[in-house]
């Protein structure tokens, strides 16, 4: 594979954007899934853009932002929860694999933040693993609701700012490309029914 600049953070960004709309016009061109393209990045890669989403079934960003092999660098986990694993990942994506965009991904009925928002209700809290999951979504939902945004769109939102934050406050390696306008962060919420990706945070873009 022979080595190219990374594009720009805003060009990686309207590459996103551009396969979201045919993907939302259900007029996909399905890029560089051949095998001529595997062939082409057996040797390496050099995606584009780090995906850090929610593992929802229906959240594949491959197929919602056509795209295909070696463009997207993919960290996912339920309700996009960052632990010290996740911050690694994106950090050898930015700092490794040059990649000049990071999106942050959620999504509407999402059952992290549904999960969060019962437990404030009812008090009572998931079992296993789930509840670590739970309590890291909380937050989200008390700074929502702290200002007056009660609303399931409102909360979303504010989890996905929330996210973007946090990221850009513990990684250091980020937020210096961020300042020095190599890298762009941006928080996007994803609508089911339609398949659309809305901007709710942007850095660097």
């Amino acid at each position: 594979m022979t080595a190219i600049d990374p594009p720009a953070p805003k060009e990686a960004f309207d590459l996103l954007l551009t396969g979201n709309s045919r993907f939302v016009a259900g007029t996909p061109q399905h890029p560089n899934q051949d095998a001529a393209r595997r062939a082409e990045i057996a040797p390496g890669q050099q995606p584009f853009a780090v995906l850090f989403g929610c593992s929802d079934s229906r959240l594949s960003a491959e197929i919602i932002f056509d795209r295909g092999l070696g463009d997207l660098f993919v960290v996912r986990t339920a309700g996009h929860v960052m632990g010290a694993e996740v911050i690694g990942s994106i950090e050898y994506g930015v700092g490794v694999l040059d990649c000049p965009l990071v999106v942050v991904l959620g999504h509407d009925s999402c059952g992290a933040i549904a999960a969060a928002c019962a437990a404030l209700e009812d008090g009572v809290a998931p079992a296993g693993y789930v509840r670590d999951v739970v309590e890291r979504v909380t937050p989200s939902v008390l700074a929502a609701r702290a200002a007056g945004r009660v609303t399931a769109d409102e909360i979303l939102a504010e989890h996905v700012k929330h996210t973007v934050d946090l990221l850009l406050d513990r990684s250091r390696v980020l937020a210096e490309r961020v300042a020095t306008g190599q890298a762009a962060v941006v928080g996007l919420c994803y609508r089911l029914a339609d398949g659309s990706a809305q901007v709710v945070a942007a850095h660097g873009v």
